[in-house]
């Protein structure tokens, strides 16, 4: 079993890091006070081929591996945790495209998702389901060489500014087994959005609702066969888990290494608060809980990579531990500061407020559980 990156591992680890640092930080505190969304930030990452990480190259993806990926994410996320957020979701959904989508539907749009030319956002939670996603009721009814849309769906990160959505409707009777995937045009007629949510994070991403009122989306558009969609969307959330929890521990350790700088400069009582042995406890912890995290979210990738039968369970651990572990790292950093720390002068509020979220999305951890006790009690 052996801990350390490939050369390969390193170098994209290096890249996205260095990315992270010259794009990415400088702007971090302005995009969250201005609520920007950097899209041609965004297409500078794609430039170094982090818009299709694991779409095949054909189509202009970087046929990587969902290794390679948490290491991309966990940097992009020291730099911004919001805005490699958003490009995790843009992955994901082009990601469904690629893996499950017809020659033509790849052709099509691929090759302007892996550029960011066109911007992807994922389409599954509704204003009436969320964690019983298999519930959902936007419809999608069959006329001849089309489907007609009818629906909306709630806390979409792009909506609005994205020009492609990957939509779960449903096609069929009650259940996951009547849900079946679309790629819907930002311009098709009677799609709509709603007014922009006031959040405590991700600032630098657009949420709103997306509304469809008689969308009619070709045949072709549908991603496979019908009442295949709901499977498509529970992979894309296993890969999404761990790019949520490779957010976290970027996040997490820019927190970290933050306060330890902090103790290192500031004194009370006539020492440096680093001398004082429970402020050592404190960051010792916070750093054993963040390692543990990075080791279960890359065992999560690495078992995804070799189509191990316990990945799904190895995910929804890694991101139930990492999310939860990132987030009290943060706080714990924050802590440290004292009143500075609820400054926005320093960054851990915003990182804060940034990971809060990754306990929530792409399944929240009480969730997590239920697909660990379910694994563990399979007969």
């Amino acid at each position: 079993m052996d801990f350390t990156l490939s050369e390969d591992q390193q170098a994209i680890f290096e890249t996205a890091r260095a990315f992270a640092a010259s794009e990415l930080a400088p702007h971090s505190a302005r995009w969250d006070e201005e609520k920007v969304f950097p899209v041609e930030t965004l297409r500078a990452a794609a430039a170094l081929g982090l818009a299709g990480i694991y779409v095949k190259d054909d189509v202009g993806g970087s046929a990587l591996g969902r290794l390679d990926a948490a290491l991309v994410f966990e940097a992009l996320s020291y730099g911004d945790v919001s805005t490699a957020a958003f490009l995790s979701i843009h992955n994901m959904a082009s990601w469904m495209i690629d893996r499950f989508g017809s020659e033509s539907l790849r052709r099509k749009y691929l090759p302007r998702l892996t550029t960011m030319e066109l911007i992807a956002s994922y389409c599954l939670t509704e204003p009436g389901s969320g964690s019983d996603a298999a519930s959902l009721r936007t419809t999608a009814k069959r006329e001849g060489d089309e489907y007609v849309l009818n629906g909306a769906k709630a806390f979409i990160s792009g909506a609005g500014t994205s020009d492609v959505y990957v939509v779960m409707a449903r096609t069929g009777a009650e259940g996951a087994a009547g849900v079946s995937t679309f790629v819907v045009e930002k311009a098709s007629p009677g799609l709509s959005f709603g007014g922009q949510e006031r959040k405590m994070g991700w600032a630098s991403q657009p949420t709103a609702m997306v509304h469809f009122d008689g969308v009619r989306v070709p045949a072709e558009n549908r991603v496979g066969e019908e009442g295949q969609g709901f499977r498509f969307a529970m992979m894309g959330l296993d890969g999404g888990r761990l790019n949520i929890a490779a957010c976290s521990l970027g996040g997490a350790q820019l927190a970290l290494d933050t306060a330890t700088a902090y103790l290192d400069s500031r004194k009370q009582f006539g020492r440096a608060l680093r001398e004082f042995q429970g402020l050592q406890f404190k960051l010792a912890d916070m750093a054993t809980e963040l390692d543990a995290a990075r080791l279960m979210v890359r065992r999560g990738a690495a078992a995804m990579d070799a189509g191990d039968p316990r990945a799904t369970q190895y995910c929804a651990m890694a991101k139930r531990f990492a999310t939860d572990a990132g987030f009290e790292v943060a706080n714990q950093a924050l802590q440290l500061h004292g009143g500075y720390g609820y400054l926005k002068d320093y960054p851990l509020e915003r990182i804060v407020r940034d990971l809060r979220v990754h306990q929530i999305l792409e399944g929240t951890n009480e969730i997590m559980r239920v697909i660990i006790a379910r694994e563990l009690l399979r007969p």
